[in-house]
């Protein structure tokens, strides 16, 4: 889905090492990286700083905005839409909000007055 610069495709692993930690390092959100016994930089992160975070808020920015779990399983890769559904129905607006939002959508818009017929819409 994403390429480098030179047309090859960016892999999750080589991203997340050469581009994702060090803008976490920069923001402040982990600390620099250690070096390991054959000098190579290793990032301090738990699962909460990985890569794959990206994912899960995409699907619920996608949920929030109205997308069906059926679009979304296809847009995540999943071949089920249940897998989908039992990873992010904790994300799915609430039936109680959609329902008061429609109640006040209903009852509390501006009421328009049709001139000439004597009646309210």
């Amino acid at each position: 889905m994403f390429r480098w610069t030179d047309d090859r495709f960016v892999k999750a692993r080589s991203y997340s090492e050469t581009v994702w930690k060090p803008a976490l390092v920069a923001a402040g959100v982990i600390p620099a990286p250690d070096k390991d016994p054959r000098k190579r930089s290793r990032y301090a992160t738990s699962r909460k700083e990985e890569l794959h975070q990206l994912r899960h808020y995409y699907a619920s920015v996608m949920l929030a905005g109205g997308v069906s779990v059926k679009e979304l399983a296809e847009y995540l890769g999943h071949a089920d839409p249940g897998f989908t559904l039992r990873v992010y129905a904790h994300m799915m607006p609430g039936s109680y909000d959609r329902a008061r939002r429609a109640i006040d959508d209903r009852l509390f818009r501006p009421h328009r007055v049709s001139y000439g017929t004597g009646t309210e819409q």
